[in-house]
Order: structure tokens, then C-alpha cells, then sequence
């Protein structure tokens, strides 16, 4: 039998294509100068005189990259934009545009799809980008979300993974780890309601790891202090696949070595405590855990005074002679090698 509230939720099939896309994007209108023409033509059109283009894109797939047992929609339209605009933050630009593409199943009604653009919406009003295109079509199972962001920068501004020098120091934004906790505990309750479906998740005083998990944010602060402090990072990454592959990224796009102390990683309260309380190492997590979305980046010696006092930047480290290879320093003082063990995609 169909209760009342199934009754009133739309089949994607009754508005189509062009009828869906005009509902979910209602809201959006166009707030940047540079946003020429967003939807109802075969392309947005987009324009800058300041300096280049950053374009950089995403894809989500449902049961990869997310679960819908926990994941509200609004959470994750909102997560897939801020996952997506960190890359462009992390090349020292500012996200200005978006292009959203759907694959969505049957099972996704016209309201559960308007919770997902409610998400988006709010992460674009919060960023000060604007929603600009996008594509949809069916797929047989579960639902694949595509993310094309742009960008722009000055090109004399714009920030590599490969210009780290022997002697820079390394940076971190933020603290590491929250994100993978925050995924732990919403796992642990996922395995309880699947034994017990009337069972109630236990949440209580996990709300800074959830939020980390479901509702990141994206560094844009940086990129503006950065600006304000007249400082260019000489590489710079954002940590979605976890500190340890991403240091090594730069190290190895660099051709040097690094070494980072163990103590000085970044890592709250509440999350050293839940991992504990998981029975898992708290820097295993900020090294391998992912999707933080802080920045890591280097610096010259002679920019760290600009930055030594920020409450919200921590420096963990040095970059070091390619020969010497990519190390950690422990709290007892042990070195040991580095390891990327972040996030795999195949």
C-alpha cells in the first residue's frame, strides 16, 4: 500500500529532461560579471580579462564515493561542490562557475533531486559561484554525480604541485583526520540498523567528525590570505586522498625529499579520542584517512614569519634532498618511510 507522502513525490519521467533541469536550477541566477550566459543555450558562456582559466572536474558514484544508508542529499550536493572547488584553491585561484551533470535512477523522485540542488545552491551562495550548466540521464542503478568547476588566476599567482625547494617549509591547513572518523562512526551505526533496522544511531557527541564527513568546507580563506600577506606557496595540494600521498605528490612532482614530524600534525580533540576509541592510531588517520579537504602546501623560510602566528596554519615539516626520500618522524624520535595509503580509485 502507498502512504499519503509517496503519493505527492513526482516521477522524474513526468517533467523530462528540459523540465527537470529548469526546475532544479529555478534558483540559481547568475551573480558574477564573468557569467555571460548559464543555461538554455548548447554551452555557458564565460568571460575573464585577468588572468587564466582553471577548469577541473569530479565524478561521484553512489556506493564509491558515497552511501545514501547516511549520507542526507543536501549534505552531498553541497560536499560535491566544496570537494570540487578545493582543487581550484588548492592552484591559489578562486572557483567563480560549476557545471553539474546527473546519472539518476528510477528510485529518485523530482523532491529527493531538489534536496540534492538544495545542497548545491547553498555551497554556491556560500563560495560566491555560480551554477552555470549541466547534463542528465538515466542509469540503471543508484545515482552519479559530475562536477566541472571553474576558476581563474593571475598567471604569475597560480601555485603547482612541482615547485617545492630543498629548505621550503611545509604547511598545513586546518586539522587532519576528522573526515575518516567521522566516516567510522557513521559505518559502525550503518552495520547496527542493518542487524537491527528499528535501531537508533547513536550520534551523540560526534557532531565535529560528522560534519567533517558530510559537510566539509573548502579553504578559499587561504587563498585570500595568501593575497592579503603577499605570499605564493612554491607547490601546493589539497588533501582529498589523505597527508601522506599528498606530501608525497609534490615531493615526487618536485624531484625532492621531505620529512614531517609526527607531533606537529594537526589533529582535534575529538577525533585523536573517537579514533582511539576505534581501536585506530590518530595519525594513521590525518595520514591516510582523506577527504579533509584542508591545503598542504610549502614555503619559502623567508615567508614563514607572515604566517608563523595563524591559529589556523600549522607548519609539520621540510622538504629535503631528493636522496633522502620521503620520511616521518615519530613522536619518540624514530624515522620511518612514509607510505601512501589515501584513497584508490581502482
Amino acid at each position: 500500500m502507498t502512504n499519503a507522502m509517496e503519493q505527492d513525490l513526482t516521477p522524474v519521467s513526468e517533467l523530462g529532461e528540459f523540465g527537470l533541469i529548469e526546475k532544479l536550477t529555478a534558483n540559481f541566477k547568475p551573480e558574477l560579471e564573468s557569467t555571460i550566459k548559464a543555461f538554455n543555450d548548447d554551452c555557458a558562456v564565460i568571460h575573464y580579462d585577468s588572468g587564466d582559466t582553471l577548469i577541473s572536474t569530479d565524478m561521484y558514484v553512489e556506493g564509491v564515493h558515497f552511501d545514501m544508508v547516511y549520507t542526507p542529499l543536501m549534505h552531498l550536493g553541497y560536499k560535491c561542490i566544496v570537494g570540487s572547488i578545493s582543487d581550484i584553491y588548492a592552484m591559489n585561484g578562486m572557483a567563480s562557475q560549476v557545471v553539474v551533470s546527473l546519472g539518476i535512477s528510477s528510485r529518485f523522485t523530482v523532491e529527493a533531486l531538489e534536496e540534492l540542488y538544495g545542497g548545491i545552491e547553498v555551497a554556491c551562495k556560500k563560495y560566491g559561484i555560480d551554477l552555470v550548466g549541466g547534463d542528465t540521464t538515466t542509469t540503471k542503478t543508484g545515482l552519479f554525480i559530475s562536477v566541472t568547476v571553474l576558476g581563474n588566476a593571475a598567471r604569475k599567482d597560480i601555485c603547482y604541485r612541482n615547485g617545492a625547494q630543498e629548505g621550503d617549509i611545509i604547511c598545513v591547513s586546518g586539522d587532519l583526520g576528522g573526515a575518516y572518523i567521522g566516516l567510522q562512526v557513521l559505518e559502525r551505526e550503518k552495520r547496527v540498523f542493518m542487524e537491527a533496522p528499528g535501531a537508533k544511531p547513536e550520534l551523540g557527541g560526534f557532531d565535529y567528525v560528522l560534519k567533517r564527513q558530510l559537510r566539509p568546507e573548502a579553504r578559499k580563506d587561504l587563498v585570500e590570505i595568501f593575497k592579503n600577506e603577499k605570499i605564493k606557496p612554491t607547490a601546493m595540494i589539497d588533501i582529498s586522498d589523505g597527508l601522506s600521498s599528498e606530501i608525497m605528490h609534490i615531493s615526487s612532482q618536485s624531484g625532492v625529499g621531505c620529512m614531517i614530524f609526527e607531533g606537529k600534525i594537526p589533529i582535534d580533540e575529538t577525533t585523536y579520542s573517537t579514533a582511539l576509541d576505534f581501536n585506530l592510531d590518530p595519525t594513521l588517520c590525518a595520514l591516510s584517512g582523506g577527504e579533509d579537504y584542508e591545503l598542504l602546501f610549502t614555503i619559502s623560510p623567508s615567508d614563514y614569519e607572515k604566517i608563523k602566528n595563524s591559529p589556523d596554519i600549522t607548519s609539520i615539516g621540510h622538504i629535503t634532498g631528493k636522496e633522502s626520500g620521503y620520511k616521518i618522524t615519530t613522536k619518540s624520535d624514530n624515522v620511518y618511510d612514509l607510505k601512501a595509503q589515501g584513497w584508490k580509485h581502482f
